[in-house]
């Protein structure tokens, strides 16, 4: 059962490319989704946030606040690394646990990790391969901006604080130029999942 990443950097067309993925066949888990899953309201997870952080992290509902969070965090590489002592372990053991889950069901599924930050946190090679979406930086600023709502500087500052293109491109088994159309980018996904399932299916 193979287990494939997908990365690229902010408003590269992640979600985009992996709903294609899952209608093509491929058991697609978010990382994302995973950390808004282990940090619902009661979990252990969400209650050692609650406890480095303080209650100001919290809303009313019992949520967690991402915001609040997120600007204690963003230039605090202290309080970011203790962050993720708390949340990293959780994540791994729910992924763990929906990749079992998954091969019970369907031994010779493909399992596409949707995982941004791959290249900063260094698992490229934790993985049977890595599809990598590649798009220009002056694009997912535009995105950012316009889709998001974001300021220029913001955007510019979410980008730089991730990995460069070349980075990623250079963990890449497969590659998809996604600056373009959507439709063009769905065209390449296509033929990446052609190759990918001739590989393991085959």
């Amino acid at each position: 059962m193979p287990l494939i990443a997908l990365t690229g950097g902010i408003a590269a067309g992640k979600s985009t490319v992996a709903a294609r993925f899952r209608e093509l066949g491929a058991h697609v888990i978010s990382a994302d989704e995973l950390v808004r899953f282990v940090q619902r309201g009661g979990s252990p997870t969400l209650n050692a946030i609650r406890e480095r952080f303080g209650v100001g992290v919290i809303d009313s509902n019992g949520e967690l606040d991402r915001a609040a969070l997120g600007r204690l965090i963003f230039d605090d590489g202290i309080a970011r690394a203790d962050l993720e002592a708390l949340v990293h372990p959780a994540i791994g053991t729910e992924f763990r646990a929906r990749v079992a889950d998954i091969q019970i069901q369907e031994p010779d599924a493909i399992i596409i990790y949707d995982i941004p930050l791959l290249v900063e946190t260094r698992r490229a090679t934790e993985f049977d391969g890595v599809i990598v979406l590649a798009c220009d930086p002056e694009v997912r600023h535009d995105r950012l901006v316009a889709i998001r709502g974001l300021s220029s500087d913001e955007a510019w500052a979410r980008i730089n604080s991730q990995a460069t293109e070349a980075a990623r491109a250079e963990v890449a088994d497969w590659l998809i130029d996604s600056s373009g159309s959507i439709d063009d980018t769905i065209a390449q996904t296509d033929a990446v999942w052609h190759e990918i399932a001739s590989r393991y299916r085959d």
